[in-house]
């Protein structure tokens, strides 16, 4: 016997009957079905919490199958696609609770659990499982791009990331850079979102590219954007040395007013959803791998929603073309501080400390580091540089303070050593003598035996430290009073002459007579 076909007035027939305290028997005779086919379609009514005498549904039986059972199609059957899905209900449900209907859908497919559409598939969520209701807005779309001409930049979370080496949880972010026209996109997972990774994610972002956009939207952030404004913002000078470097105009959007970069906005959570919910990872280089083959291989060769075109395919024969090319030199990797000048004419940065000219103490500098250099700016001039010092280090250039204050800090030992032996031999060599031991303990005598020169003259200063030395005593002190006393004053004569009158005093007679009388002396 074939089986019979009905209507969905049908099934209200039988629940009519149902519903009017018949049994299932009874109906099954009445209308000529079988019972599993009445106990079937009366499950229905039970499962929605009705029961036999209770007040009909709102609209009849009709029109309550319509609004809570569309699956059922014209001749009471369920569709196929509900019978493919199906077996994949609680599959489905799993997956919905990580990861949109989108995801879960290509996922699926991947998969080959199913060939039914997008659509398909949505409808078939929004009825089976109802709590997962889309939202529905109105947008309005912005003028399309010109191949090459935008790019659009934002930062978004991933999800917490369990660090095997560590054993530590860590915030996982996504960079990511689209272009508008292709819907090609790069992104990169960051574990910082300081002003080093914005650089870093940039430039990848420009190899994997193999181009650079004309303009770039970043977001508001401070590793791009130092001030907001609509008319004139103020960037990171590190940000603004990139752009110059790769010939890109940079285009921050307005405040709050995610719409101004629409195509990166909708692309974090779709990172999210299909890249990273549901999979586990070892490593970050893993993740890092996997993001970039992820953008190839997945958002690059899926049939874009708008342009119904691959965005790989697009980006390839239409907009890379258009790219400006990358420079032939490779950009030295610089940071930027800003940092006010303290009281003793030093800026810390990156934990060390720079001299500034004292002129500058309490302004704020736009510091430039690199590898190598430390450079200190006022506005666009450039007013100090540095030779960079290992971090806790200090870094000075005497030169930077006033002339009175660092007058003695200047004046080292070597210094004192070096002035002394351009005014002269002894005073060279009593300010070595001086020096020989305890070099910093004496400095301030070796200093002031080098000025004494401005005072008496670098001749006289010569002439007393030569008698210093004499009497084996060449301190300061010493120099000094003889200096005062003028005992200075034709010293080599005064000494000569004393030396000769003490061996000649009585004469040759009396000195030659013990020799000439035979008489031994």
């Amino acid at each position: 016997m074939g089986r019979r076909s009905f209507a969905v007035r049908d099934v209200a027939e039988i629940l009519d009957h149902w519903h009017s305290g018949r049994s299932l028997q009874a109906i099954s005779q009445s209308l000529g079905l079988d019972r599993k086919t009445v106990r079937k379609y009366v499950r229905l009514a039970e499962e929605a919490g009705f029961s036999p005498g209770d007040r009909p549904p709102k609209g009849g039986w009709g029109g309550w199958l319509a609004d809570h059972h569309p699956e059922l199609n014209a001749r009471g059957r369920y569709r196929p696609t509900v019978e493919q899905l199906d077996p994949l209900r609680e599959e489905i449900r799993q997956a919905l609770a990580d990861v949109t209907p989108t995801t879960a859908w290509r996922r699926l497919r991947r998969a080959g659990r199913t060939s039914v559409s997008l659509a398909t598939f949505r409808r078939y969520v929004i009825r089976t499982f109802p709590e997962r209701s889309v939202r529905t807005s109105i947008t309005v779309r912005r003028p399309e791009s010109l191949p090459g001409e935008e790019a659009q930049v934002d930062y978004g979370l991933l999800g917490m990331w369990l660090d095997p080496l560590t054993g530590t949880r860590r915030t996982v972010n996504a960079f990511a850079l689209v272009l508008p026209m292709s819907r090609h996109q790069f992104a990169c997972p960051v574990l910082r979102m300081d002003q080093q990774a914005w650089l870093d994610c940039h430039i990848a972002a420009f190899r994997f590219f193999g181009g650079v956009p004309q303009r770039i939207v970043p977001d508001n952030l401070k590793t791009g954007v130092l001030k907001a404004d609509l008319y004139d913002p103020a960037f990171n000078r590190s940000y603004e040395e990139l752009a110059h470097h790769y010939g890109f105009l940079i285009d921050p959007a307005r405040v709050r007013k995610p719409t101004d970069k629409p195509s990166v906005e909708r692309q974090i959570p779709f990172i999210r959803n299909d890249f990273w919910r549901g999979r586990t990872f070892t490593t970050f280089a893993e993740i890092v791998r996997g993001l970039e083959e992820w953008c190839t291989e997945i958002a690059g060769l899926r049939v874009h929603g708008t342009t119904k075109e691959r965005p790989l395919d697009v980006f390839k024969t239409v907009e890379q073309p258009a790219l400006l090319p990358l420079p032939s030199t490779p950009w030295e990797p610089a940071q930027w501080a800003q940092a006010k000048v303290a009281r003793d004419c030093l800026v810390q940065v990156a934990g060390s400390w720079y001299t500034v000219p004292y002129r500058y103490v309490g302004q704020q500098l736009a510091v430039r580091l690199t590898s190598q250099l430390v450079q200190c700016y006022k506005d666009y001039t450039l007013v100090k540089t540095h030779l960079r010092v290992p971090r806790g280090k200090r870094s000075t250039d005497w030169d930077d303070y006033p002339p009175e204050k660092a007058a003695f800090f200047q004046r080292s030992p070597d210094w004192c050593r070096t002035q002394a032996r351009r005014l002269g031999l002894s005073v060279g060599a009593a300010v070595a003598a001086m020096l020989e031991l305890h070099a910093l303990y004496r400095l301030r005598q070796a200093q002031g035996v080098v000025r004494l020169a401005d005072r008496y003259g670098a001749e006289r200063l010569e002439a007393a430290c030569s008698r210093a030395l004499a009497f084996g005593d060449p301190s300061y002190r010493t120099i000094k009073t003889i200096l005062e006393r003028g005992l200075d004053v034709h010293q080599e004569d005064q000494l000569t002459q004393g030396r000769f009158a003490d061996a000649f005093l009585r004469g040759p007679e009396e000195l030659l007579a013990p020799f000439t009388s035979g008489v031994r002396p």
